[in-house]
């Protein structure tokens, strides 16, 4: 991938290195860390990759004009930039009409702070208008213009303000393993930012499940990425995850796909440990019975901070787990508890983020 912007912008730190050459020093590093010899490698597209992108935006006072911008590399100043050669086909397409149609009108350009993009892999685009100002029904109507006219979604916020100019949520489809499934992505919830690399993970954790009469129990199941792919491999799913908006784009999108047997709660994981083990009661739990599940694979997917030590003790009653990790050392270190009672069956990293340091990992474990 070319971009002028490498060695200067603070987003790619992997600049120096051909794809090839990064994904071979990735992969080397995560075989060191983990000592281990295998392992399966997941790659991305080298550029137009990233579904979601935030950009600043840079105000020039003497030319009267804005741009998109970056933070430099090593540096807390912001970089200008033309184009972004990581960003989805519809965001790279839509990044300079957008800011064009903006920078002409003064209520929508006035104290424009930053602009965020989501995407599916085809047309459907999201921008989002984030402001240091209070935006109101006029900029509303001047954005609904803007909208109509680039066949684009549009939000705007500021300060305590949300105003939804058309809808807040794209619609992403995925083929895992020849099989088409539907997801609302909506602006405020997580979604994995490369589509490519996210459909390849979920293959990944397909390929190693036989179908089963028994069940499956999902830590931080999200908007249900992994956990509509994965039910129809399972009598029933029990999923939990704390966010409200992530529980209800999960629902949602469970009756797109036409899934019936899982049961979404909003739970965090530690409270899911303390209605397990009796420890207390849950009325988000009143119509569901715990003890009918006869659970053989837990599915955890927690934030960089990795699992605490209760869902630690809580996982390792099951004979199959299956954790996907955005951070390796925490990664790592849960590992060294659970290697006592569980051995590694499959390594993966996901390159979910190319031309930086981040590593996703993925790992099949089952107890000794």
């Amino acid at each position: 991938m070319k971009c002028e912007y490498f060695g200067k912008c603070g987003s790619c730190t992997l600049y120096e290195m051909d794809y090839e050459t990064q994904l071979n020093f990735k992969t080397d590093k995560i075989k060191k860390l983990f000592e281990i010899k295998k392992i399966d490698v997941i790659s991305s597209k080298s550029e137009h990759f990233r579904s979601r992108a935030e950009f600043r935006i840079y105000h020039d006072y003497e030319k009267k004009s804005i741009s998109y911008a970056m933070f430099q590399r090593g540096r807390k100043r912001v970089l200008p930039i033309k184009e972004c050669p990581i960003v989805s086909k519809p965001i790279d397409r839509m990044m300079r009409p957008l800011l064009e149609a903006v920078s002409k009108i003064e209520i929508l350009s006035h104290r424009l702070f930053s602009v965020e993009f989501l995407s599916d892999d085809e047309n459907e685009l999201l921008a989002t208008l984030i402001y240091h100002k209070k935006i109101d029904s006029v900029w509303e109507n001047e954005a609904k213009k803007i909208a109509r006219k680039l066949k684009i979604d549009l939000i705007g916020r500021s300060r305590g303000v949300k105003k939804i100019v058309t809808k807040d949520f794209v619609t992403q489809k995925l083929i895992i393993s020849g099989e088409k499934y539907i997801f609302k992505l909506y602006e405020s919830g997580f979604s994995q930012p490369n589509s490519y690399v996210n459909q390849k993970m979920i293959e990944w954790v397909k390929s190693e499940i036989e179908p089963t009469d028994t069940d499956l129990l999902e830590l931080y199941c999200g908007h249900g990425n992994f956990t509509i792919p994965l039910a129809e491999s399972f009598r029933a799913v029990l999923a939990t995850e704390i966010s409200k908006s992530s529980i209800k784009a999960a629902k949602e999108n469970a009756l797109l796909n036409n899934t019936q047997n899982i049961s979404f709660v909003r739970l965090s994981a530690k409270e899911l440990t303390e209605a397990i083990t009796k420890k207390r009661e849950f009325k988000r739990l009143q119509h569901i019975n715990l003890d009918a599940y006869e659970i053989s694979y837990v599915f955890v997917d927690p934030p960089r901070a990795g699992l605490d030590e209760a869902t630690l003790n809580l996982i390792q009653t099951y004979e199959n787990i299956i954790y996907i990790s955005c951070n390796p050392i925490t990664l790592k270190r849960d590992l060294e508890i659970l290697k006592r009672r569980f051995m590694i069956k499959r390594f993966a990293i996901f390159d979910q983020f190319a031309y930086t340091q981040h590593i996703e990992c993925g790992v099949f474990l089952e107890k000794s």
